[in-house]
């Protein structure tokens, strides 16, 4: 008898950590190839493309984060039953939906600016490159407007969007988000 589990994803995918600080702006989420093995204690996203990655590596998803995540002592403890799958995903038009990708795909290349350099390191909240910070400036600016054209004041604000979405969610799309 073999206990397995198996989560290696046959597909691109983000790479989602089950535990991360709580002191950091953004979950350091990454977008990895299905020839890069996905350890135990993160989840994976098959299929994800960069549209995926910007999405969830944005202060809106951040945002949501924070008032749905679980906790292990005070650090953040992601779950895809009660964040990810109940995260109301914006209705981006073509041009919106390319934007996102670029802003991520900037995010991407400024972690690449710096190659001696550990995602901890990248996302340690008084540390945080200038480059990586304005790159997911840029990020953030852009998911929100796919999620509406008037800017959010503040994070309250984005968070009582969100939940008036997830309100809003037909009944059979919730419960199908919940079996995937």
């Amino acid at each position: 008898m073999l206990f397995r589990q198996v989560t290696q994803p046959k597909s691109d995918y983000v790479v989602i950590p089950a535990h991360t600080s709580e002191t950091r702006a953004y979950i350091p989420f990454g977008l990895l190839s299905r020839s890069q093995i996905v350890g135990n204690s993160c989840f994976s996203l098959p299929n994800a493309k960069l549209f995926h990655f910007g999405v969830l590596m944005s202060s809106m998803h951040m945002a949501w984060v924070r008032y749905t995540c679980g906790r292990l002592e005070s650090r953040y403890r992601y779950s895809k039953d009660i964040v990810y799958n109940n995260f109301p995903w914006p209705q981006p038009t073509d041009a919106q939906k390319k934007a996102i990708e670029s802003a991520a795909q900037g995010v991407l290349d400024a972690r690449a600016n710096h190659p001696k350099s550990t995602l901890a390191d990248l996302y340690d909240p008084v540390a945080m490159p200038p480059d990586l910070r304005k790159a997911h400036q840029k990020l953030d600016k852009t998911v929100a407007l796919a999620y509406r054209k008037l800017p959010f004041a503040t994070e309250a604000e984005q968070v009582a969007y969100l939940f008036d979405l997830y309100c809003r969610l037909p009944p059979l799309e919730v419960a199908e988000r919940k079996r995937q």
